[in-house]
């Protein structure tokens, strides 16, 4: 056998093994998955999605996770939309080429990958003890913010540098500044990738329990958040919370409160697809 014959053997090797692996994992997801579906689909209705948590199982609802939720992504993503693209575009567009600015791109990076217990606890001192601002919805989204904000930060920079050079060196040569360049040329080519960088961070900060949790989040609220400054709960904790209760029942309800996180994960998931595809054809015209 001939060394091209053996390469073409390892290659074939491979791709059946890396098929293996994807079916193995698709597999165990589905199975997962079903299982969920089968156990909590049911317990979904009206009055699970618009009651307040309750002792009695039959009675708890989700209107205070899913509503802490909510707030939790909206609040996050004001914090860490504008300055996560502003660091993105001085560090692409502005910063020299130094042993600083390399330092702080490699300390970016490497921040995309800390555990976010990690971010709870950085969280917990600076602005629970040292602030003082308690576990309040506030403290949850900046936290938050923290642990997805290298994540913005690393996808702003990529789309930017996927805009081709000829739209800057276009602009440049009819006169534009700097700023109006970015502004009016570099920024609308490169939005479609940007949003989706935040859509795909605020998709992993809505699943994220081990962070809030340090934080002080509660796991029994009995009222509606109504402002930045009142204590929360979300649905991982929430899920989280009836797990670890005894009665069967309790487990249902967690079964159908994962679908509905799993629905808001696929939802946000959804529209960084669309948008990304959207961007794409817009580049190839």
């Amino acid at each position: 056998m001939t060394n091209s014959e053996k390469n073409r053997l390892k290659d074939k090797a491979f791709q059946v093994f890396g098929i293996f692996c994807t079916f193995i994992g698709l597999v165990v997801l589905a199975i997962f998955l079903i299982d969920i579906v089968i156990e909590g689909v049911g317990r979904i209705d009206w009055d699970f999605m618009t009651s307040l948590p309750s002792r009695r199982a039959a009675r708890a609802g989700i209107l205070t996770a899913w509503a802490g939720t909510l707030w939790i992504l909206v609040l996050s993503a004001l914090i860490a939309f504008p300055l996560g693209i502003a660091a993105g575009i001085y560090l692409e567009e502005y910063a020299k080429k130094t042993k600083l600015s390399d330092f702080l791109e490699i300390n970016i990076a490497n921040l995309a990958g800390v555990p976010s217990i990690i971010y709870g606890l950085l969280g917990l001192e600076l602005f629970v003890r040292f602030m003082h601002l308690g576990p309040v919805l506030l403290v949850g989204a900046l936290t938050l913010s923290l642990l997805i904000l290298p994540i913005v930060i690393v996808t702003t920079r990529e789309a930017i540098k996927a805009v081709p050079r000829t739209i800057r060196d276009g602009s440049f040569a009819l006169g534009a500044s700097k700023w109006q360049t970015v502004w009016n040329q570099v920024l609308p080519a490169s939005f479609g990738g940007i949003l989706t960088g935040v859509i795909l961070a605020l998709s992993r900060a809505v699943g994220e329990a081990a962070p809030l949790i340090v934080i002080g989040a509660l796991a029994y609220v009995p009222f509606v958040p109504k402002s930045p400054m009142d204590e929360f709960t979300v649905l991982p904790i929430q899920i989280f919370n009836w797990t670890s209760r005894p009665q069967a029942a309790f487990l249902t309800n967690a079964a159908a409160a994962i679908i509905v996180l799993l629905l808001i994960t696929f939802l946000l998931n959804g529209i960084a697809v669309y948008l990304r595809h959207r961007q794409q054809k817009k580049i190839k015209w």
